[in-house]
């Protein structure tokens, strides 16, 4: 079961919208029908020197923070919006607790899996949950049984370096996918990392008349870096992407030479990009 990103969800009806100028034009309005039934005329047309305006300008102010108080409570109990200590204590009611230097966009995601563990679609998201519970070096991990096979696959992926898993994470994953809390009795588990092939890359760059040759040494650091920034998990290495990410300003033309193809993997495993070879392909246009 795949989870929907919160932001396909309409804005709660309870996160209530407002302004300003039309906060003051209401208490403005309510101000003219009080003093009308008390007998007291009053030109709502006045300048803003009037005492009236004044004081309900000060209401409008005072009404538009308890609004949006209103609006911080309400969005506090939400799991999109809880942020800090609101989503510590809403993620506790689940049984989730933030590891240490944990996010809170990392946080939500594991709440929302342990939500979702609990059900009938389990239990993927509830070993989800359990995985990405072990330590904020795991990046994203991919769970799958092959047919009727009670053996349960995890694909681990890291936040360090290429995204490879070493064998004490692997090892604490294990361990905590076998306790006895969390194993269904019939599963087996299989743990390994994600990134299983590293590979080399080859271009041949062409730059403007007037472009620094600085470009053609950066351009591995920055091809390697954008590589680091995309969900990897599934994610084939194609000709296009590396095209795409090393026209930079001041290149004109890329050709990859290596891998002579495009790369594919499936949803389980990630690509980490090995050495990558910028050739000097001249100037021109």
């Amino acid at each position: 079961m795949s989870i929907p990103p919160f932001d396909t969800l309409s804005t709660p009806n309870v996160i209530e919208p407002f302004d300003y100028e039309d906060v003051l034009a209401e208490l403005i309005a309510d101000a003219q029908q009080r003093l009308v039934a008390a007998g007291i005329e009053w030109d709502v047309g006045m300048l803003e020197t009037d005492p009236v305006v004044i004081v309900l300008q000060g209401f409008a102010a005072r009404e538009m923070l308890l609004r949006a108080r209103i609006n911080d409570a309400a969005r506090a109990n939400l799991l999109a919006f809880a942020a800090g200590s609101d989503l510590d204590h809403l993620a506790a009611f689940y049984d989730v607790a933030r590891l240490a230097d944990e996010t809170d966009d990392r946080l939500r995601t594991r709440t929302r899996l342990t939500i979702m563990g609990r059900s009938a679609g389990g239990p993927e998201e509830r070993y989800r949950a359990v995985v990405l519970g072990v330590s904020t070096r795991i990046r994203d991990v991919a769970i799958w049984r092959e047919v009727t096979d009670p053996t349960v696959r995890v694909s681990v992926l890291t936040t360090e370096g290429d995204g490879e898993a070493d064998a004490a994470l692997l090892a604490a994953v294990q361990t905590a996918l076998e306790r006895p809390d969390i194993r269904v009795v019939s599963d087996r588990f299989v743990v390994s990392s994600a990134v299983q092939q590293a590979v080399d890359v080859t271009m041949t760059v062409r730059l403007e008349a007037t472009a620094s040759a600085s470009i053609l040494t950066d351009l591995p650091d920055l091809i390697a870096a954008d590589w680091l920034t995309e969900s990897l998990l599934g994610l084939d290495l194609t000709h296009s992407w590396l095209i795409a990410h090393a026209m930079r300003a001041g290149v004109t033309r890329v050709e990859v030479v290596s891998p002579t193809g495009d790369i594919e993997v499936d949803s389980t495993k990630a690509i980490a990009l090995g050495t990558i070879t910028i050739i000097d392909g001249g100037r021109g246009r």
